[in-house]
């Protein structure tokens, strides 16, 4: 059953740091919505309506370096359509208005961290505790998929051979992996206590230029995760790396505004399309 989608503005708050980020979420409804502006994206959307009275799995999404969490909003409203409660946390330090980690350590612990933050404001939340499940998804594109993978027991290693301490959440019950940066898993070993289903979709397209770049990516993760059955892999045709985002409204598309662009004949917002439905499937097949 398709439903009306609410959303609710909440916040993660590490109190170790003593700093706080938005997380926005998405879940279903059955107040009627209307065109709402979030960020650059117009969707339907009711802010704080009231949530159907189910209960629902929760999925969170976690977005690329320097980039924003409301860059997933056409499939963050579809999962909210088809009965998930979905929340989407800027990642401190690391995103479009401060990207003061990028490359530093610290992001490399502290994204993980941030998932398990969601988690929990999601289930404090006085209108989602009566209604989430135990049924935990994760998805993560580029730099999210790294910290998607990591928490949800990767042990990821800096390029000089150092363990990174990252914060594991057992609470996760899949992933779906898109685009995902996973250069910090090349050792033996760094995903075997990564035990579930896995949807990982990469890019033909996808960035640096260099031939076959997506590909040792996904063998990345299949050579290292130890039940290969456990994973689906594709590769997304004529695909970017940013083909994963919404698409973005006419104005702010531009070839000099890279995370709009596509590869000639590549249409984002069929793809799109697809890409929810396929997301969906995984999703209501794995929790």
């Amino acid at each position: 059953m398709k439903h009306y989608v609410g959303h609710r503005h909440l916040k993660i708050v590490d109190k170790e740091r003593s700093i706080s980020s938005p997380l926005l979420v998405m879940y279903p409804s059955y107040e009627p919505a209307k065109p709402v502006i979030i960020g650059p994206y117009t969707v339907e959307s009711t802010l704080d309506a009231k949530i159907i009275k189910e209960t629902l799995p929760v999925v969170i999404i976690s977005h690329g370096t320097g980039g924003t969490h409301l860059g997933y909003l056409t499939i963050a409203e579809y999962l909210a359509e088809n009965g998930y409660i979905v929340a989407m946390p800027e990642h401190y330090g690391n995103n479009t208005h401060n990207n003061t980690l990028e490359g530093a350590l610290e992001n490399l612990q502290m994204r993980p961290k941030h998932i398990s933050l969601a988690l929990n404001s999601v289930y404090a939340d006085s209108v989602f505790a009566a209604n989430v499940t135990d049924k935990v998804a994760l998805i993560g594109h580029s730099m999210g998929g790294y910290t998607v993978l990591a928490a949800a027991g990767g042990q990821p290693w800096t390029e000089s051979h150092e363990k990174i301490i990252v914060q594991h959440d057992k609470r996760i019950d899949a992933l779906v992996l898109l685009a995902p940066a996973t250069e910090w898993f090349t050792p033996e070993g760094t995903l075997n206590n990564v035990n579930l289903p896995i949807l990982m979709l990469t890019a033909e397209h996808d960035f640096p230029l260099e031939n076959g770049w997506h590909k040792r990516t996904a063998d990345l993760v299949i050579n290292r995760i130890i039940d290969k059955q456990k994973v689906i892999s594709k590769v997304v045709n004529n695909a970017g790396h940013f083909s994963f985002l919404s698409p973005f409204p006419k104005s702010m598309s531009s070839p000099h505004f890279l995370p709009s662009t596509d590869q000639v004949g590549f249409n984002r917002v069929d793809f799109h399309k697809q890409l929810n439905k396929e997301i969906k499937a995984f999703l209501n097949g794995n929790i």
